[in-house]
C-alpha cells in the first residue's frame, strides 16, 4: 500500500506581465520538482501574469496572455506526469476571479476561485476581483477555444471544490484565506481533506515572519494534515519585496523551510511525507460528525496517484525549529535583494547615493554593500542568472564579481555635496565609509551654486534673505535651507545622467533616497530635495531599527566607520555652523525624538488613533516621563507637522515596503494632503487635561 508522497512547493521571482520570464521561471520550477520525484508542484499566487498588475488586470490582454501561458504550460513534456497548480485571473460569467488552475498531462482538472479577498495593507483585490461566494458550489467553465482545441475538454469544473486521488484529497487556499478566522481548511480538515495547499503573495515586513510561520502550524496543528505554502519573492515592480519562506508543515510541525531572503529566481521546497501519520493524528483528534454540522467538500476525482507501493525505502522528513532573521538581518537582507531586482531589471549601470556622512544615507550605503556581498556569494554558488545579470549590469561579459569592495566600486558612486554649513566631521566620517565599502566616491562643493539660485532673486526682488543666525526671519530661514537642499537633488541627477558618460561608459545611474519612515511621517525634508530620488531602500524603516541596523553591519562586515557615524547626533547641516560646530540637530528641529515618532507613528496607523485617543494612550505609555500637559503638548505639535507637511507623502520617492506604520501615500496610508487645523480634536485634548488637573486624577 502507497502511503509516502513526495510533494514540491516554491517561491519564485516572478516579474508583472513578464509573459516570458514567468513561465520560463514556472517550467523550471515543475522540471526540478519532478527531478526530486514529486508528484504534485504548487507555485505562487497569480504567478502566471504577477501578483502585481494592478490595474493591468482590467485589460482583456493580460487575461488573453495568461491562456496562451496555460496552453504553453498544458503542452510542455515537462509538466506531464505531475500534477501542477498554477496560478492566474479568469473571468467567469463577466466577472473577474484570481484563479488556481489545476491541471495533470494535459487536462484540466479544476480551477478553484479564491474565496476570500485581501483588502488591507497594500492589498487591493476588490478593485480588480470579486470574491466567489458560493460555499461548495461548483459550475462548469466554458474553456476558450485555443484550451479547448488543445485539451479536447469544453468545460472544467469551476468553484468551491477539491481533488481526490486514488491514494489522498488535496484542498486549495490562496493567501489571505490563511489569515481569515474563517479559513476554508478548517471545514476542509473536517470532511477528510489531508493535504492543504496555500499559493500566497505575502510581502516582507520587518518581524511579520513568526506570524506567517505560525499561522501555518496551526493550520494542521487542530485536526491534522500537510499543509504546503507556495509564495512569490521579490521585486514584481512596486514597492513590496516578496520574501519568500516556500514551507510543509504536517500536523502542526514544520518539517521543510525556504529561505526568506536570496537571489535565486527559481527555488522549490520539497518533503517526503507518511499519510499514514495525517491519519492517525486525525484519528485521535477530529471527530467532525460527532461535534460538527457541515457541508461535505464537492469532490473531482483524478486517476492518479501521489504515492506508490516501492515506498518502503523513503525516509520521511522530520521536524524543524524555524529559523527566524534577526530585525536588522531582514534590514540587511530585503531591502538589498529589492535593489538587486530593481537594478538588474531597471536596465541602468549601478546607482548614485548622495553620502551626508549621517545614519540614513549610511543606511542606504550599507544596503548597497550588503548587495553587493550577496551578488558575489550567488555567483560563488553557481547562479548562472545573477552572473549573466551582473555582466550586463556592468557592461562587461568576461566580469566575474567575487570581492563586494571591488563589485561596488564598480556599480556604486558617492557623493559629499558640502557648502559653507557643512563641518570636517561629515564630510571625513562619509570618505572613510565611502573608501571601506570601496564606491566610488566624490566630494564637490554647492556654494557656486546656492549664490547664484540667490543671485537671481535678489537681482529681481532686490532683497537678499538671511539666516536666523545672521538676524533673518524663519521665513527666511527655511527659504535658505531649501535652496541648498534642493540644489543637491538637481546635482545628484546630473552626475546620475552624465558621470558615466563623463567616462566613456554606457548607461546611467539610478539616484538612491535616504530619508526614513519617522521623517516621512513629520515631513522633516525638503519637498524636492536630495531625499527625492528613484527609489529609496530606507523610506519604511525607522530611525531606531537604522541605528540597530548600523551596528550590526560594523559587526558583520567590519565597517568601523559607522562608529563615529552612530556617535554624531542626527543633522541636516543647512545652518551656519557655530565655531565651526554643527548647531543644528533633527531632533531639536522636530520637537521631539525619534523614539517618541515611532511609538506616535504606530499609534497613528496601527493602532487607528486620532488625536484625541492617542492622547488618552500615551498620557499612560510616558505616564513616567511627562504630565498629562506636556503629553498634549507632543500630541498636538506632532498632528500640527503632519497635517502641514502631509502633502510631500504625494510626492515622495518610492520605498521598500517595511513597517507597518509607513505613511506611503501611494496606496498603504490613504489620507488627505490638505488637513484641517485640528480646533475640535485638541479641544478636546484640552478638555481632558484640565479635567485631570482639576480633579488631580493622574498622581500617583
Amino acid at each position: 500500500m502507497g502511503r509516502k508522497v513526495i510533494l514540491a512547493t516554491c517561491s519564485l521571482n516572478q516579474w508583472a506581465l513578464d509573459f516570458d520570464g514567468n513561465v520560463e521561471r514556472i517550467l523550471r520550477s515543475i522540471a526540478i520538482a519532478k527531478s526530486q520525484g514529486a508528484k504534485y508542484r504548487l507555485g505562487p499566487e497569480l504567478e502566471i501574469c504577477g501578483y502585481g498588475c494592478a490595474d493591468h488586470f482590467y485589460e482583456s490582454d493580460t487575461l488573453l496572455h495568461c491562456f496562451q501561458v496555460l496552453r504553453k504550460l498544458l503542452e510542455s513534456p515537462v509538466t506531464q506526469d505531475i500534477i501542477c497548480d498554477v496560478g492566474m485571473p479568469i473571468m467567469h460569467h463577466n466577472v473577474r476571479y484570481n484563479c488556481r488552475v489545476i491541471f495533470l498531462n494535459g487536462k484540466i482538472l479544476l480551477i478553484r476561485p479564491k474565496m476570500l479577498l485581501a483588502n488591507y495593507g497594500n492589498n487591493r483585490e476588490f478593485r480588480w476581483f470579486s470574491p466567489w461566494n458560493k460555499l461548495r458550489h461548483v459550475e462548469e467553465y466554458y474553456l476558450p477555444r485555443m484550451i479547448q482545441d488543445m485539451t479536447g475538454q469544453d468545460t472544467a469544473p469551476f468553484g468551491d471544490c477539491v481533488l481526490s486521488t486514488k491514494d489522498t484529497c488535496i484542498g486549495s487556499e490562496m493567501c489571505a484565506e490563511l489569515w481569515n478566522p474563517r479559513s476554508p481548511h478548517v471545514d476542509m480538515g473536517l470532511d477528510g481533506v489531508e493535504i492543504f495547499t496555500n499559493s500566497s503573495a505575502s510581502y516582507h515586513e520587518l518581524r511579520k515572519a513568526d506570524h506567517r510561520v505560525n499561522l501555518v502550524k496551526s493550520a494542521t496543528m487542530k485536526s491534522g494534515g500537510i499543509y504546503m505554502f507556495a509564495n512569490q519573492k521579490g521585486c514584481d515592480g512596486d514597492r513590496l519585496y516578496y520574501d519568500g519562506c516556500a514551507t510543509v508543515a504536517i500536523n502542526g510541525d514544520i518539517v521543510a523551510q525556504g529561505r526568506q531572503f536570496s537571489l535565486d529566481d527559481v527555488e522549490v521546497v520539497t518533503a517526503i511525507l507518511d499519510l499514514e501519520d495525517v491519519r492517525s493524528y486525525k484519528g485521535e483528534h477530529c471527530h467532525p460528525h460527532v461535534e460538527y454540522e457541515h457541508k461535505p467538500c464537492h469532490r473531482v476525482k483524478v486517476d492518479f496517484s501521489l504515492s506508490d507501493c516501492e515506498d518502503v525505502y523513503l525516509p520521511t522528513h522530520q521536524p524543524i525549529e524555524w529559523q527566524f532573521h534577526t530585525p536588522e538581518e531582514e534590514i540587511s537582507l530585503g531591502p538589498a535583494c529589492w535593489l538587486w531586482d530593481y537594478l538588474r531589471r531597471s536596465g541602468q549601470a549601478g546607482f548614485l547615493l548622495p553620502l551626508s556622512g549621517g545614519v540614513d544615507s549610511s543606511s542606504t550605503a550599507c544596503i548597497v554593500y550588503s548587495m553587493c556581498v550577496l551578488v558575489c556569494q550567488a555567483v560563488r554558488n553557481g547562479n548562472t542568472q545573477v552572473l549573466e545579470d551582473v555582466q550586463r549590469v556592468v557592461n562587461d561579459v568576461s566580469y566575474t564579481p567575487r570581492d563586494p569592495r571591488e563589485l561596488c566600486r564598480r556599480i556604486f558612486t558617492t557623493c559629499y555635496m558640502a557648502s559653507e554649513n557643512s563641518s570636517e566631521g561629515t564630510r571625513n566620517r562619509a570618505k572613510d565609509l565611502a573608501s571601506q565599502i570601496g564606491s566610488s566616491h566624490m566630494n564637490l562643493n554647492i556654494d557656486m551654486a546656492v549664490k547664484g539660485m540667490l543671485g537671481i532673486f535678489s537681482m529681481v526682488t532686490g532683497k537678499c534673505p538671511q539666516f536666523r543666525a545672521n538676524g533673518g526671519s524663519t521665513r527666511e530661514n527655511l527659504a535658505l535651507q531649501n535652496v541648498q537642499a534642493r540644489i543637491r537633488m538637481i546635482l545628484a541627477y546630473l552626475f546620475a545622467q552624465l558621470s558615466q558618460w563623463a567616462e566613456g561608459k554606457p548607461g546611467g545611474l539610478l539616484v538612491l533616497g535616504s530619508a526614513n519612515v519617522d521623517e516621512s511621517l513629520t515631513g522633516y525634508f525638503t519637498k524636492y530635495d536630495c531625499s527625492s530620488a528613484d527609489i529609496n531602500p530606507i523610506g519604511g524603516i525607522s530611525k531606531t531599527d537604522l541605528k540597530s541596523f548600523l551596528q550590526y553591519c560594523v559587526e558583520q562586515f567590519q565597517l568601523t566607520a559607522l562608529k563615529s557615524i552612530m556617535a554624531a547626533p542626527p543633522t541636516a547641516e543647512l545652518e551656519p555652523l557655530t565655531d565651526g560646530q554643527v548647531s543644528q540637530t533633527d531632533e531639536s528641529d522636530m520637537g521631539m525624538t525619534y523614539s517618541e515618532l515611532s511609538v506616535i507613528g504606530r499609534l497613528r496607523k496601527i493602532s487607528k488613533c486620532g488625536p484625541y485617543s492617542m492622547f488618552c494612550k500615551l498620557i499612560h505609555t510616558w505616564r513616567e516621563a511627562l504630565s498629562p500637559l506636556q503629553v498634549a503638548a507632543k500630541v498636538k505639535h506632532f498632528f500640527q507637522m503632519y497635517s502641514v507637511n502631509r502633502h510631500k507623502m504625494t510626492t515622495v520617492t518610492p520605498s521598500y515596503h517595511a513597517e507597518s506604520y509607513g505613511p506611503d501615500d501611494n496606496r498603504f496610508d490613504l489620507r488627505p494632503f490638505l488637513y484641517t487645523r485640528w480646533s475640535w480634536q485638541f479641544r478636546a485634548i484640552d478638555n481632558q487635561v484640565s479635567k485631570m488637573e482639576v480633579g488631580n486624577e493622574f498622581h500617583d
